[in-house]
């Protein structure tokens, strides 16, 4: 007897009545939808609601909606040039009222003894100054501050006072402080004969929005790639609680965040092991003009678009084309690296033309539950292949068992009855596990086979208990040799 959906037994009217069944329709491994969502502060000059996640199709959208200078603007400017096809969206914080907007000057001596243009840098975007020959120290100050001034998309405005430039942070908050001020980063670049800058960086930035706020406003949105524009200490905390709770089995929101941090070596490995998520990607971004919140919006489009393509592959040497890299003398070392890779800090590399491209995109996991060492969750492919197999498995059930009946091993029943058995569901993960094994996902379908278990509840009749054992493929990470060589 089959089981039909929607035609009763029972009918008397004459007719053909014909039914449509969608559960095989769906072959193959589910397609993986790269929804984005980036977080950051918002300009008061942005037209859109804090906390209201908005849909992004342009960068001049987003310039309008959250201020051209803002935090988020430019992450999502960085994000769009990476990937344009993804369906992004954005929610925005304002700046914390009770904050301090961070600060720095550039001091300027002279006169100028030739003519020339004093190469500026701010926040990666170059501000050129053109400078008059003998033009004093105080004209050279000014000519920087209308500079700066006039260049709507920087960080930061200014004021001039004898010879003095003072650099304030458009936002209030600690993500100030990660504002590169240079000149001369361009080899060949120079200041004007007689002229000299003297910068001291920014800083004095204080107090950052309340991130908490965010997850009662997405509620569960599903949010593939996470962007996370800034971050610090109470700042992860607080995305690392949420993404612990929307990877949980109760909600399986498939979501990974990508971020960055700035700082030399020294603060980059202290602040690795303050850090402990398994659904973070955090990049050192060095001493890099570009700010942290353009590299998180390039390292996020670059990670969520390819890992959307193939999870286990691994992401090293794709270039990040949206940011600079630090200055050759700056530049972190193998043994750094090596370093910063111990205590869960992704890292870059710089090609022979100066692009930077991924190198390690590891997790900020370092330690289990017990507090040992652990590796489990090193690599940020691992995480994502394992949150694609969740994916496919859930899809193949749902897909396949819709509104089925349970029943033991053995049962007799009729074809066609929308009945399951537990072999029925071994058979369909087994099968599955194949097709993940020729996408390049997993391997060693036999030790899957010797090792899966299904069986149905004790207690609960309408329950089937699994133990799925996958043994996910690995990257090529590391080729090894040894020269042997003969006189």
């Amino acid at each position: 007897m089959i089981s039909f959906n929607q035609i009763p037994v029972s009918l008397r009217v004459p007719g053909a009545y014909v039914e449509f069944d969608s559960s095989r329709a769906a072959g193959g491994l589910p397609a993986v939808r790269n929804r984005v969502l980036v977080i950051g502060q918002m300009l008061a000059a942005g037209t859109a609601p804090a906390l209201v996640p908005q849909r992004i199709f342009s960068t001049e959208q987003a310039d309008g909606l959250f201020g051209e200078a803002s935090i988020l603007a430019r992450a999502i400017r960085a994000f769009k040039s990476a990937d344009p096809s993804s369906e992004c969206w954005a929610i925005a914080l304002d700046d914390l009222g009770a904050g301090t907007a961070a600060t720095g000057t550039i001091t300027v001596t002279g006169p100028a003894t030739a003519a020339g243009t004093a190469a500026l840098m701010i926040a990666g975007q170059p501000v050129p100054v053109a400078v008059a020959n003998a033009a004093s120290a105080n004209t050279v100050a000014t000519a920087i501050g209308a500079a700066i001034n006039a260049k709507t998309s920087l960080p930061v405005t200014a004021a001039v006072e004898t010879n003095v430039v003072t650099l304030t942070a458009r936002h209030k908050g600690t993500a100030g402080n990660d504002i590169d001020v240079r000149h001369s980063y361009y080899q060949g670049e120079a200041l004007p004969a007689g002229i000299g800058l003297a910068v001291v960086a920014m800083a004095g930035g204080a107090g950052d929005p309340d991130y908490d706020a965010i997850w009662p406003a997405i509620a569960d949105g599903e949010y593939r790639t996470i962007i996370l524009a800034h971050n610090s200490a109470g700042v992860l905390a607080s995305v690392e609680d949420e993404l612990a709770d929307r990877m949980g089995p109760m909600r399986m929101l498939e979501s990974f965040c990508w971020t960055a941090k700035r700082g030399d070596l020294a603060a980059l490995v202290a602040f690795g092991p303050t850090r402990n998520s398994e659904f973070v990607s955090n990049i050192g971004t060095g001493l890099s003009p570009t700010p942290p919140w353009e590299w998180a919006g390039n390292y996020g489009a670059i990670g969520g678009y390819y890992s959307a393509i193939d999870p286990a592959r691994p992401l090293h040497t794709l270039r990040l084309d949206e940011v600079l890299p630090p200055a050759e003398n700056a530049r972190f070392s193998r043994n750094d690296r090596e370093a910063l890779l111990a205590v869960g800090i992704a890292t870059f590399a710089v090609d022979p033309g100066g692009n930077v491209t991924i190198e390690r995109s590891v997790t900020s996991y370092q330690k289990d539950a017990f507090g040992q060492d652990s590796t489990a969750f090193l690599d940020a492919e691992t995480v994502l292949t394992l949150s694609y197999i969740r994916l496919a498995v859930r899809a193949r059930f749902l897909a396949k068992f819709p509104r089925h009946k349970l029943a033991n091993d053995g049962t007799r029943f009729a074809a066609g009855q929308a009945i399951v058995t537990p072999s029925v569901l071994k058979a369909e993960l087994v099968a599955l596990m194949r097709e993940l094994e020729e996408g390049g996902l997993v391997e060693n379908l036999d030790q899957f086979k010797a090792d899966l278990i299904v069986e149905r509840d004790a207690t609960d009749p309408t329950r089937v208990n699994a133990l799925v054992p996958p043994d996910l493929v690995n990257q090529l990470r590391v080729a090894a040799s040894q020269i042997q060589f003969r006189n």
